[in-house]
């Protein structure tokens, strides 16, 4: 059996174990540990399990991980949400379907200072999934946009998905969060553009709603205040050169913590809550990177990704067909697994491979999270369904799945438009400071 094949195999192994339900992290290193093992011996595995984990995580540039992980957790305690929710309601609540486009709005801005998909779809469900159904919103509408507004936390800066992706390829990480600003606003227009077509079809999904005055207007508008800034302070100084990413998470996480004080939300049981799920969180993405890196090890051991470079050289197709595959089977997989899982599964083997075809590594980390953004509301599993239906109480999943088609069709357009303009993604961070 040649090596390429060992390769192979091994993939398609990882894949089985993570289906059956294998954690991410231990089907990656068992792997890769007993891959390693068949071609260099007890040795061999030895000196992969002794240095990979240490060499995976001690980077100082790692450090950026849990410090946007504890920005988000003391955001959830700051009761952000419920001012985002507020001062877009009051602008545009009142228009029909208005009160499904503010929960977008909502869970664009609380994504960018959360950077967690699961937790922006949990946070803004408790505040947005009441109103909707006090007003008499059909609850396919309802919990389908919040599913579907959650996914905008994983591509809006800061984005720990982003930043994981980043670390895999040594691409930057400032670049990465100011090439994701546009595209995640142009998926929030889009999902808003689905809402108002969905609502302007059927119009018994979505009831007007009241109005409300400019003093209300006013009052709400004066609570955000520091979500803008917080952002402005944290994305803004990456853009500018005031900050390393690293630097801009510890401003971001102390500025959150100021939040969360200030509001009173962070109590003494709310931060000890806090710290012990900034650590939880903190290690299983650290021991999943340990999986990921002796599962890449055995790959590079293989030559498996360039051989794909060279089968795809004498192929003949063309890059843009090369592409074209490439999202498939992301969007194929994604139905299966946890867009964390997919990026630290398959970037490692399909980075060298949009290298050869000269793509920029910023432009395809951008449309790989995106992809990735589409299995997190895509049956059966994506993992944002459940987490609405839970959220939503007495909810069928079926239900769910009903109302979340405009907003898969909204995230191919999307797609569509990064891979057919990529300055869509790219003008930004060629301008940087």
């Amino acid at each position: 059996m040649s090596d390429p094949t060992l390769g192979l195999l091994g993939f398609l192994a990882a894949l089985g174990l993570i289906a059956l339900g294998l954690p991410v992290a231990i089907s990656m290193g068992a792997i890769g540990v007993i891959g390693y093992w068949w071609m260099n011996g007890w040795m061999g595995a030895a000196y992969i399990l002794g240095s990979s984990p240490f060499e995976s995580i001690f980077p100082y540039s790692f450090s950026v991980i849990p410090l946007f992980v504890m920005m988000g957790v003391f955001a959830s305690h700051a009761g952000l949400s419920r001012s985002l929710f507020d001062v877009i309601n009051s602008f545009i609540g009142h228009r029909r379907g208005g009160l499904a486009v503010t929960a977008v709005g909502a869970s664009a801005f609380f994504g960018a200072i959360c950077g967690s998909s699961l937790a922006t779809v949990a946070t803004i469900g408790r505040v947005a999934l009441p109103e909707m159904k006090r007003h008499g919103y059909d609850p396919s509408l309802s919990t389908a946009t919040v599913a579907a507004g959650g996914t905008l936390g994983v591509l809006i800066p800061p984005s720990v998905l982003l930043v994981v992706y980043g670390l895999l390829t040594q691409s930057s990480i400032g670049q990465l969060f100011i090439g994701a600003l546009v595209p995640g606003i142009l998926g929030a227009l889009l999902y808003a553009l689905a809402i108002i077509i969905r609502v302007q079809m059927t119009p018994s999904l979505a009831p007007k709603a009241e109005r409300m005055g400019w003093g209300a207007r006013m009052k709400f508008l004066g609570q955000i205040w520091p979500v803008v800034l917080l952002f402005a302070v944290v994305i803004g100084g990456i853009y500018l050169g005031w900050f390393s990413p690293t630097e801009a998470a510890a401003v971001g996480a102390v500025g959150a913590f100021l939040l969360a004080l200030a509001s009173g939300g962070l109590t003494l049981q709310a931060m000890r809550s806090s710290v012990f799920e900034t650590a939880g969180l903190t290690g299983m993405i650290f021991f999943i990177l340990i999986g990921a890196a002796l599962f890449n090890v055995f790959l590079e051991e293989t030559g498996l990704p360039q051989m794909l470079i060279e089968q795809i050289q004498s192929s003949g197709l063309s890059p843009l067909t090369v592409m074209v595959l490439i999202l498939i089977f992301y969007v194929v997989l994604g139905c299966f697994m946890d867009s964390m899982s997919m990026i630290l599964l398959t970037v490692p083997l399909l980075a060298p491979v949009a290298l050869e075809l000269d793509y920029n590594l910023v432009w395809f980390g951008i449309v790989v999270v995106t992809v990735a953004e589409i299995g997190l509301i895509t049956p059966p599993i994506g993992m944002n369904l459940f987490v609405v239906q839970a959220a939503a109480g007495n909810v069928q999943l079926s239900t769910v799945v009903k109302g979340i088609l405009p907003f898969i069709l909204a995230d191919f357009t999307r797609l569509v438009l990064l891979v057919a303009f990529p300055a869509l993604v790219l003008w930004l961070p060629r301008a940087m400071f």
